[in-house]
């Protein structure tokens, strides 16, 4: 069964790639290098989670979910940029930037609890 933090970082990545589709597929205004960027940090968010999920030691567990803590926060970087740049509206940013929000917290969580545990 899979985690609410697995989850959602792989309902992000699909939004993700359909955004990055879009983004690509226009008739005009067409975008490729914020998009790419955001498309392989936004997809690397789950798949350091996914590895987590089998890290070798507490520390592995810790190292991965921090990774995808750092890509979370850089796929956050990439979809302001793109909203200051006009490339998405409004309601297009905050809507996915919403869902970062959530996995962003989660993670920070997750990373503290498992510091916090390896330390005692």
């Amino acid at each position: 069964m899979k985690s609410v933090v697995q989850e959602k970082s792989e309902e992000f990545a699909l939004r993700i790639i359909n955004l990055y589709q879009y983004l690509t597929g226009r008739e005009t205004n067409r975008e490729y290098v914020l998009s790419k960027q955001l498309l392989r940090s936004g997809t690397s968010i789950g798949a350091n989670i996914a590895e987590a999920e089998y890290g070798i030691s507490k520390d592995d567990f810790r190292a991965k979910m921090y990774i995808a803590l750092k890509e979370c926060n850089e796929s956050r970087y990439w979809l302001r940029l793109l909203n200051k740049s006009r490339y998405l509206t409004k309601e297009e940013f905050d809507s996915i930037y919403k869902d970062s929000e959530e996995i962003l917290k989660l993670l920070a969580s997750i990373t503290k609890t498992t510091s916090d545990k390896i330390k005692k």
